[in-house]
């Protein structure tokens, strides 16, 4: 133990967080441990190591007794005095056990017992570390693409970005940096960390917007909800708390600046930004945009809705392949039932005529009961 030995666990406080005094106490522990394997005893065994030059001690405390019966454990007090007048019977003397006397199986334990250590206290920091980030968005660098998963190192630790957390289409190259969602962060049976990330999770646009929109970082402008098909389109509600401040005009920016860094960073993918009211028909008629709406009735018990659109913006409103209507039924929580006004023309004509033909039918069978009754 020297300095040389200071100057590295400094240099692993520095680059991987772990506490010198930690390790140096873990040393300690293993060098007792060392003394326990080649003595057979280590209650009395101590270890004390310079914090500044790195030079260790180890020592064994004795008893000093008139008449010595357990040589480890005591000492007479002719040796006591040897190493000082001073000491007298009752005296607990330390003896100093040269680093020489240990066996190479107990200094071969304590290495083990140490990197063991090291290996303890670099899966804390990174569990503690990135256990804070849960729920948030990490900046990471792609390493290599395999197949159909891509490694990506954080700093710290390496994650594997697995197939259903892609983006669609999404392409990365190595060195790229790239913003991820982390899930989640577990421990490994074999005592490694996994910290889960995704491109896909509605909430990374949530938590985009958070670093992006001032407003919405410091509470001022409320998102309410997300819906997202990663890749395509999202769409999100927004409320502001001040009615000084325009929920959706703070979220798209100026000239569209702030929306306009969020979709480059989600790679081209559609964002609808919509105010969210309390009032179900608001909601759904804002939900649709950028379709127009001539009328929405709305159950809120039953969570459907009924919506009439202009004839020309019927495909507008359901959107390519029912995406449109898709998410605003998914961000709204309501089943919605989009019909032009030709349609919806047509079926109250429809009813109409089936009403008409009903009541047709009642006054039949009224004069068929009233001709029996005359009979």
């Amino acid at each position: 133990m020297n300095k040389e030995l200071i100057e590295a666990l400094n240099a692993l406080e520095k680059e991987k967080d772990i506490s010198k005094d930690i390790l140096l106490e873990a040393i300690e522990n293993s060098l007792i441990t060392g003394c326990k394997q080649h003595f057979g005893k280590s209650d009395n065994i101590k270890v004390k190591i310079d914090r500044e030059t790195g030079d260790f001690f180890v020592f064994a405390e004795k008893e000093v007794v008139e008449e010595v019966t357990d040589p480890i454990l005591e000492m007479s007090l002719v040796e006591a005095q040897n190493i000082s007048i001073k000491h007298q019977i009752g005296d607990i003397v330390n003896v100093e056990i040269k680093s020489k006397e240990f066996s190479r199986i107990a200094a071969q334990k304590a290495k083990n017992i140490i990197l063991q250590k090291i290996r303890e206290e670099e899966k804390r920091s990174v569990l503690n570390e990135y256990s804070a980030k849960e729920k948030d968005i990490v900046t990471g660098i792609v390493q290599r693409i395999s197949g159909d998963k891509i490694s990506i190192n954080l700093g710290k630790v390496d994650v594997v970005l697995l197939p259903k957390e892609q983006v669609k289409n999404e392409v990365f190259t190595p060195t790229e940096r790239i913003k991820l969602y982390v899930v989640g962060v577990s421990e490994t049976a074999k005592g490694g960390v996994t910290v889960k990330v995704s491109r896909t999770h509605p909430d990374l646009v949530k938590r985009l917007f958070e670093s992006e929109v001032t407003e919405v970082r410091d509470g001022t402008v409320e998102i309410k909800g997300i819906a997202r098909e990663a890749g395509s389109r999202t769409k999100m509600a927004v409320w502001s708390h001040n009615q000084d401040v325009d929920p959706v005009g703070a979220c798209v920016g100026l000239n569209g600046a702030r929306v306009n860094t969020i979709v480059n960073e989600l790679r081209g993918e559609k964002i609808d930004i919509i105010c969210w009211s309390e009032n179900p028909a608001i909601l759904i008629e804002n939900a649709l945009n950028p379709a127009k709406v001539v009328s929405v009735i709305a159950d809120d018990d039953r969570k459907t809705a009924q919506v009439v659109v202009p004839d020309y913006q019927l495909s507008l409103a359901i959107g390519k392949e029912g995406q449109n209507a898709r998410l605003a039924a998914r961000l709204t929580g309501f089943k919605i039932d989009i019909k032009s006004e030709s349609q919806m023309k047509e079926a109250e004509e429809a009813k109409e005529a089936e009403d008409a033909i009903e009541s047709d039918e009642l006054e039949e069978n009224i004069n068929d009961i009233e001709s029996d009754i005359v009979e």
